[in-house]
């Protein structure tokens, strides 16, 4: 991709990216619950829990580069805005069941059986993280759509959960302390509850993170 690739296939190219993410998480969240689960990993099933969040988000963003495609000067659309606010309560649930979770094994001195797949699984996900952070800066600012970009910086948000997860992880392993779990978990609530904020002042106008009545104008050079 360069300046001289046609706007319809850097449009094809956004779309891709929309939908991978979509698909990427979807699988993440499965894969990351399941072993959250077998394992007793707090963080892990934290992390698991909110690749299904970013997936309302991501459905948003979808739904966005298609009415790009179509309309490019329209404000967000109710489907949008009804998607942030979505992400957004969801987020705020997760915060809450693992601040709880979290607060209640410390009590109980629960521990994870091992940490294994928490590491595994942030290394694949920090990797695509990456690729999808790349692609998207490009796409985004050979269109000339801040909306893109910013989407770009919801996945950087995206890997910021994930280096948690390979942090905690890692220092289980090494340690064997059985805190360090519900701290991670805590340190993901925390994340989980300032992405809900955001999706909650998006889905007002308010973007940091998302769509505003101008981010979808393209460069006049593009």
């Amino acid at each position: 991709m360069n300046t001289q690739t046609p706007r319809h296939t850097l449009l094809v190219w956004a779309l891709a990216l929309a939908i991978f993410t979509v698909v990427y998480n979807i699988l993440e969240g499965l894969v990351a619950i399941r072993f959250g689960i077998e394992d007793d990993s707090l963080t892990l099933l934290g992390f698991g829990i909110d690749s299904f969040v970013e997936v309302i988000s991501g459905l948003g963003i979808w739904h966005m580069v298609l009415r790009i495609r179509r309309h490019e000067n329209e404000d967000p659309d109710r489907f949008e805005r009804t998607a942030l606010r979505i992400t957004g309560f969801a987020f705020y649930l997760l915060t809450m069941g693992l601040v709880a979770t979290a607060l209640f094994n410390v009590y109980t001195n629960s521990q994870p059986q091992t940490t294994f797949w928490g590491t595994v699984i942030a290394l694949v996900s920090i990797s695509f993280m990456w690729l999808l952070i790349h692609f998207k800066v490009k796409v985004g600012t050979l269109l000339g759509s801040q909306a893109i970009i910013a989407d770009a910086h919801c996945s950087r948000a995206c890997m910021h959960f994930s280096f948690v997860l390979l942090i905690s992880s890692l220092a289980y392993t090494l340690t064997g302390i059985g805190y360090i779990d519900s701290l991670g978990a805590l340190v993901i609530a925390w994340l989980a509850f300032k992405e809900g904020r955001e999706a909650m002042a998006k889905s007002h106008g308010q973007s940091t993170c998302g769509c505003t009545t101008s981010c979808s104008t393209p460069n006049s050079n593009s």
